[in-house]
Order: structure tokens, then C-alpha cells, then sequence
């Protein structure tokens, strides 16, 4: 006998209606860049996703959202998901078992370029260059850890990438998943309405950008810089480059090597 479950195929589309907070569960689109999250919390997505621009295209259909319980896979009465550490220390492990039975159901059915991405302190930084390359996938896996994280032969065995959301620990993989959907989301293509928006943004030439005005021309003593106001395109063109450059240098000068 086994007290594991059997599989359930327990994948949760998520589609707004009207309001952000209405949820149902709609057939998937066919041929639309999909997220799915498996987690111990489905219940914090879509969260900020569900709002303005990336919820408005979570409700036109140009991208799709889709939750797995991983409790749903979990062994036993309890539907235990984890256990104590190999060798002994603090904290709980998620089980391989358990959490490659939902990675089985969460990626069934995917084609094309479709990574799994494990949310990890110590996986590669999330950059501008990598919500870039995930937004020309198919689509993306993602799973959020807990505890002490996850049995590593799950990482080994399913060619799975850890990535970081910057140099410290949280306690969950949730609200790093949010942001790497969030900068990944939005460029796929109609979801922002201004495509030039998105090449003129920092990060996007490897260089930071430079500072935004608007009215009133005059604030708080503070004057929009003359150049912005000549009219010359030519000329503010250069003075934006310029203050990219100037910033960078003195904020990120390692993007200058």
C-alpha cells in the first residue's frame, strides 16, 4: 500500500472577469504565453497581476495564469508536503515525491521552449535580459518553495533553473514569482500600449535611464530642465543619453564594464 495520491491534474486557470478579485476557471487558451505557479498558497494569485496593465491582459487573453496546490499532492491524512531534514538541522524539506508529482501535473501537456523555474536565494538574478528571453517563450513553470526548500534530486531531475529575486531570503517563493511575472509579462507583446515605453526604460540598452519631468514647468522652485522644453528632438535626445550615461556611472558603474 501507498498513501500517496493519485494524480489529480490539479492545475486552476485563472481568468479576471470585470472585477480583479472575480476568479473562475475557464478552458485554457490555446497558443497564449502561460504562467504556471505551483505553491502552497494559490490563493495570493493573481494578486497585484490582477491589476492594471498585466490584469487588464490577463483579461483580454494575452497571456494566462494557472495555479497548483502542491497540497494537493501531499502524502498521508494530513497531506503532509514536507519532512525534516537529511543529517539532521532546523526547518522542514519539501518531499521530491510530493512535489514532482505536481511538477508532472503542472507541465502535461506543454510544447515549444517552456523552462521550470524554482524561486531560490541562491539561483541566478533576475535581470532584464532574462523577463526578455522568458516572455518569447511558450510559456513558464514556476514553483514557489517553503521551509528549508526543496529536495535537490527534484532540481537534478528535472532540469529545473533556480532563480533569485535579489541577495536575501524570504520566507516564501510567492512574492518573488509575482515580480518575475510581473517584469516578464509585460513585454509580451499588446501588453503595454506604447512599445517605445519599453525600449527607452532602464536596463533595456544595459544603461539606467534617465529622470522624467512633467507639468508644472516649475515646482517647488525646481525648473524642468530647458532643454526638454526646446522642442530640438535632437538635442534631447543627446541630453537623455548623457544623463543615462551620468546616472549609471554613478549608481551602477558595473554595468559600464
Amino acid at each position: 500500500m501507498t498513501d500517496a495520491p493519485k494524480r489529480s491534474h490539479g492545475r486552476k486557470a485563472i481568468k479576471l472577469t470585470a472585477q480583479p478579485t472575480d476568479l473562475m476557471a475557464p478552458a485554457p487558451l490555446a497558443h497564449v504565453w502561460t504562467a504556471r505557479v505551483i505553491t502552497l498558497m494559490p490563493g495570493t494569485f493573481p494578486g497585484i497581476l490582477g491589476e492594471s496593465l498585466t490584469g487588464k491582459a490577463l483579461r483580454e487573453g494575452r497571456w494566462q495564469l494557472e495555479t497548483i496546490n502542491l497540497r494537493d499532492y501531499g502524502v498521508g491524512k494530513h497531506k503532509n508536503v514536507d519532512d525534516t531534514p537529511a543529517g539532521g538541522g532546523a526547518g522542514m524539506v519539501l518531499r521530491p515525491d510530493v512535489v514532482g508529482r505536481a511538477i508532472e501535473d503542472a507541465t502535461e501537456g506543454t510544447r515549444g521552449n517552456w523552462p521550470i523555474l524554482y524561486m531560490s536565494p541562491r539561483g541566478k538574478r533576475i535581470d532584464q535580459e532574462m523577463a526578455r528571453t522568458l516572455s518569447a517563450c511558450d510559456g513558464v513553470t514556476i514553483l514557489c518553495g517553503r521551509f528549508e526548500g526543496v529536495d535537490e534530486r527534484v532540481l537534478e531531475h528535472y532540469g529545473i533553473q533556480e532563480v533569485s529575486l535579489g541577495d536575501f531570503v524570504m520566507t516564501g517563493g510567492e512574492i518573488a514569482a509575482h515580480a518575475l511575472l510581473d517584469a516578464t509579462v509585460r513585454l509580451i507583446p499588446g501588453v503595454l500600449g506604447n512599445a517605445e515605453s519599453i525600449e527607452e526604460e532602464s536596463f533595456s540598452n544595459g544603461r539606467l535611464e534617465h529622470g522624467q519631468y512633467t507639468r508644472p514647468a516649475v515646482w517647488k522652485g525646481r525648473e524642468i530642465p530647458e532643454v526638454l522644453m526646446s522642442g530640438h528632438h535632437g538635442k534631447v535626445a543627446d541630453w537623455r543619453k548623457e544623463e543615462s550615461e551620468r546616472i549609471t556611472r554613478e549608481r551602477r558603474p558595473d554595468l559600464l564594464e
